[in-house]
């Protein structure tokens, strides 16, 4: 750590921090973070679920979603990391605030082989598109096929998924305007630690044009 008296600041050089410390600092800063209950399935049919806060939405055109997954201490992948690899398909389920103790439940520690669905009290419902299933309890869930995995060394992977089917509960989504209900949709979000948030303190922000922003006075004379 290095003072900044000149600005009331403190400073870290990321090169000199140890894992566990950049995760603490990056995961109490960036937030907040969406969560993705993911479900798979493995070779055999067995379904897998489980939480991830390494997630978001990187692209429309064409549709993609990131995942980061972290392998195991002994550098073997997770269920989800090693069922995408061998299936190619995946499911991201919102999270609500309704679902966020079943989330949670998905999070322990079960062995391979487990149904966390069933065992956190969701309804696994078979894909349309591809072989995993989504859950009905979810607001909405994005069924995914594996558009590219990134290698970030030996601990974790980038997964990049295209979205090729989407399901909404009905009162979530305009039909017609394809506008999301974000009150109905009660998202939930991973802050640091074990601390999560709700989206349920809202207010918009229009962007400005530069017409309206150099119309304001004293604006136009700071722009020369």
């Amino acid at each position: 750590m290095h003072r900044e008296p000149e600005t009331d600041s403190v400073a870290f050089d990321f090169r000199e921090l140890g894992e566990r410390e950049r995760y603490k600092l990056m995961i109490g800063t960036i937030v907040p973070r969406p969560i993705a209950l993911v479900t798979t399935v493995d070779p055999q049919g067995r379904v897998n679920a489980a939480p991830f806060s390494f997630f978001n939405c990187l692209s429309a055109d064409p549709p993609i979603v990131a995942l980061g997954v972290e392998n195991h201490a002994d550098m073997s992948f997770k269920d989800t990391a090693l069922n995408i690899r061998l299936t190619e398909v995946f499911t991201v389920n919102i999270v609500s605030h309704a679902i966020a103790e079943g989330m949670h439940l998905c999070a322990a520690d079960f062995p391979p082989g487990a149904d966390e669905v069933a065992a956190s009290g969701f309804t696994a419902v078979p894909g349309v598109k591809v072989a995993s299933p989504w859950i009905k309890e979810a607001p909405a869930a994005f069924e995914c096929r594996r558009h590219l995995t990134l290698e970030l060394g030996k601990s974790r992977q980038i997964i990049l998924g295209e979205i090729v089917y989407a399901h909404y509960r009905s009162d979530v989504v305009d039909t017609e305007r394809l506008r999301i209900d974000p009150a109905r949709l009660d998202a939930i979000a991973r802050l640091g630690g074990s601390t999560c948030a709700t989206i349920r303190d809202r207010f918009d922000m229009p962007t400005p044009s530069f017409a309206e922003w150099s119309s304001r006075p004293g604006q136009s004379e700071d722009i020369g």
